[in-house]
């Protein structure tokens, strides 16, 4: 995969950032999800009153995927994220997933059977860190532990 498609997905990611719903903590992610045929898709973290409850944008755009009946497509993912500061998004550090997404991730990586790409990005900034998955969450709990053939 070429460092195009990373900036393609971050740029995504980005655009997903946008429309976040994060009135409690104020920090917006965006994540874009690309599949086998090139197609992208999007997600963005969305708070709820009741912390827990919340949802990260990672897992969105892998809940979209799955609806569409796509889980095992997923190739790359491009996550970004900063504080919101009136209508802009700022930031310049590389946002990563969290224990949970890196968790959901591997399960799209273990139907899919390949190592997911994920490539960590900022609201503003240009550095891009590319991951593999399995890098990123060794040792991963999944399908296959529960004797599960994906």
């Amino acid at each position: 995969m070429t460092e195009v498609a990373g900036q393609v997905l971050i740029d995504a990611a980005r655009t997903a950032a946008a429309n976040a719903h994060a009135p409690y903590s104020n920090f917006a992610v965006g994540a874009a999800v690309l599949l086998t045929d090139g197609s992208i898709v999007p997600g963005t973290n969305f708070e709820n009153a009741s912390y827990g409850l919340s949802l990260c944008a990672e897992t969105v755009a892998l809940a979209a995927v799955n609806v569409a009946g796509r889980l095992r497509d997923v190739v790359a993912i491009g996550i970004v994220g900063g504080m919101i500061r009136g209508d802009r998004i700022e930031g310049t550090a590389p946002i990563r997933p969290c224990g949970r997404c890196r968790q959901v991730l591997n399960e799209a990586a273990q139907v899919g059977g390949r190592d997911v790409l994920v490539y960590c990005g900022s609201a503003t900034g240009d550095e891009i860190e590319r991951h593999d998955l399995s890098d990123l969450i060794p040792y991963a709990f999944g399908p296959r532990d529960l004797g599960v053939v994906v």
